[in-house]
């Protein structure tokens, strides 16, 4: 006899299209398949619904893409999704190929979020999202991420920080010359290597450069970069799930170490002794070393002797704030890697203005003008830079400095009256502080060379000329007039 609740499932499911309806005179043979699939129905659905539906990269792309679009409006969705494709599906993460790093980094920080969302609606499943550049290989970086002894504990290096993407000045040509030299010649140039500055300054662009170059040109070699966070928080999970000697074994055996931000290790007795004899370790196996710091060894509190010891053995360089010069060319050559159009080259040298000693809010400054641009469809000029950037940046509004004040600042740094420094004698007590003079007028001013001579005792252009040059001159040569000019810097922004 028929066993009526089988029945009625049959006909529940008959709703399906992969369930066939029965024909009339057929044999109890399919009763049969029915039953033994009746067994575990919701089974058999998930099974045939997967058969069925199998979404590839670019169909899943299309269906979030649909979903942004409803969420979003059209000039947003145009300006960051309309050459966005799906290039890579997996059973947990999606890749989304998009024209430029700008379009990156801009829809990582504001949309990915959303585009997550949007593909767990989708498939009802949870994705990760990964976001590639479309003329970058990626089966570069995938063979790169795939080799776990160049990786930091975030996930692997940045592909932006390389050598030829450093911009180079006055501020950091001698870190920029020590770093090379380290990457070229691992533990034969300087070992030890000790880069300090302030923050967004370029030492964690400096520390991944050295690690891809030597990844690059010397594979046989073990290369880790890790930050300081990354180096105590594997040292703790070590101990707590009983894996020290595994934790010892892996960071004591690379050919190249770096790590970036140690002043983490301030007041962290237990990390400062087992970071000791990492550095032990590697150094006598004729590895590498490169750590980087806010500050130098010696201004770092709490550390031991033994380790400031260690780092003084070899090389100690800093990074300062960039000047005017070497940031617009920082922003020249934002703009052109990630070809976004500029046509107004005055919007550069006011953000350059703007921000002076801090390479991240720089270049995040540019990226809040270009999106407003492109958001509002306003011309991208000085004025709309200003509107922009007045909020932001309260503490960098604009105001003229002007060359009497300048000519103040020096003459009372030098123990000069206005009549000395502009005045006729020569002498080099003199001379000196009147270039210095000059080159800041020209550095921190919009006025012309011919101003400038006749603001300084009627002085011809070509004595600005030859000022400046000269005073650039020493800078790059002379860590002392360096930061000379630097502490004037200071002094006349302070005091406008």
């Amino acid at each position: 006899m028929e066993n009526f609740g089988d029945v009625q499932k049959v006909r529940s499911l008959q709703r399906f299209s992969f369930l066939p309806t029965p024909q009339k005179g057929v044999s109890a043979t399919p009763r049969r398949w029915y039953a033994r699939r009746l067994r575990n129905p919701e089974k058999e659905l998930s099974r045939r619904v997967n058969r069925q539906i199998e979404p590839t990269a670019s169909s899943l792309w299309s269906e979030v893409a649909g979903r942004l679009k409803g969420a979003l409006n059209d000039t947003t969705y145009r300006t960051w999704f309309a050459e966005a494709e799906g290039v890579e599906l997996t059973d947990d993460s999606l890749v989304i190929s998009v024209p430029n790093d700008f379009t990156r980094e801009w829809i990582e920080g504001h949309f990915l979020g959303l585009i997550g969302a949007a593909a767990r609606d989708a498939t009802g499943q949870e994705r990760r999202i990964r976001l590639t550049v479309a003329d970058q290989p990626r089966e570069t970086v995938a063979a790169s991420s795939a080799e776990p002894k160049r990786k930091h504990g975030d996930g692997g290096l940045n592909a932006k920080y390389t050598f030829d993407s450093f911009v180079i000045g006055s501020s950091n040509r001698f870190a920029h010359a020590a770093a090379l030299a380290v990457a070229e010649a691992p533990a034969q140039a300087y070992n030890p290597l000790f880069i300090y500055g302030g923050t967004g300054l370029g030492k964690t662009h400096l520390m991944q450069a050295i690690a891809s170059y030597v990844g690059t040109h010397s594979s046989e070699l073990s290369v880790r970069y890790v930050t300081s966070e990354t180096f105590m928080n594997d040292f703790i999970n070590s101990l707590r799930d009983k894996r020290i000697e595994g934790f010892k074994q892996r960071y004591r055996t690379y050919d190249l170490l770096l790590i970036d931000d140690i002043q983490f290790f301030e007041h962290k007795e237990r990390i400062q002794e087992e970071f000791f004899h990492t550095f032990n370790s590697i150094y006598e196996a004729g590895g590498q070393i490169v750590i980087s710091s806010d500050r130098p060894p010696r201004e770092i509190s709490t550390l031991e002797e033994r380790l400031r010891s260690r780092f003084e053995w070899g090389l100690i360089t800093d990074i300062q704030p960039p000047d005017l010069e070497t940031r617009i060319a920082i922003l020249r050559k934002k703009v052109k890697t990630d070809g976004t159009h500029v046509p107004d080259p005055k919007v550069l040298e006011f953000i350059a203005g703007r921000i002076s000693t801090n390479i991240r809010e720089l270049e995040g400054a540019l990226t809040r003008v270009v999106a407003f641009s492109s958001l509002t469809g306003r011309p991208m000029t000085e004025d709309l830079a200003q509107d922009v950037l007045k909020d932001v940046f309260p503490q960098g509004e604009v105001r003229q400095v002007s060359i009497e004040r300048i000519q103040e600042l020096v003459s009372d740094r030098f123990g000069l009256s206005l009549e000395e420094l502009c005045g006729e004698r020569r002498s080099q007590n003199i001379v000196y502080p009147r270039q210095i003079a000059m080159y800041l007028s020209r550095e921190l001013t919009d006025a012309s060379l011919p101003k400038i001579g006749r603001q300084f005792g009627g002085r011809d252009h070509t004595t600005v000329i030859h000022a400046t040059t000269k005073i650039a001159g020493l800078i790059r040569e002379d860590r002392s007039v360096y930061n000379l000019v630097q502490e004037l810097t200071a002094r006349i922004k302070q005091a406008r």
